[in-house]
């Protein structure tokens, strides 16, 4: 069993930063991807970002590459998805997922995680 809690959204201008933080609770041993999505409003949830449970190893939608960045810290049962460069079209609630099945490759399907966070909203104004 793990809990996620998704922190740090926020308002902010074109242009600019957000670091999303990531809590895990539970059994984070069997945390081995864990993936950002999000959701804009009248749309689909999309993949954004995921990493393995080393931290070596990551991926990025096309659409947010070279501007997020995601790691995790094992430690202290964290991950992050540091956004730079936020433009409006990154308007929408942002989610952790965990998968707690091997895997070996990354995932970008919402199917493919077994735990949810309750999201946070970032809001990016022109």
């Amino acid at each position: 069993q793990v809990q996620l809690v998704e922190s740090g959204g926020g308002v902010v201008q074109a242009g600019g930063s957000l670091r999303l933080s990531c809590l895990a609770s539970g059994r984070t041993d069997r945390t081995y991807i864990v993936g950002w999505f999000r959701q804009a409003p009248g749309k689909e949830r999309e993949f954004v970002a995921a990493v393995n449970w080393s931290g070596g190893t990551t991926d990025y939608a096309d659409s947010v590459k070279g501007r997020f960045t995601i790691s995790r810290d094992n430690a202290q049962n964290t991950a992050h998805l540091q956004m730079n460069s936020l433009k409006p079209e990154d308007t929408a609630v942002y989610y952790c997922a965990a998968r707690f099945r091997l895997s070996t490759s990354l995932l970008r399907h919402e199917y493919d995680y077994d735990y949810w966070g309750q999201g946070t909203q970032v809001t990016v104004s022109a």
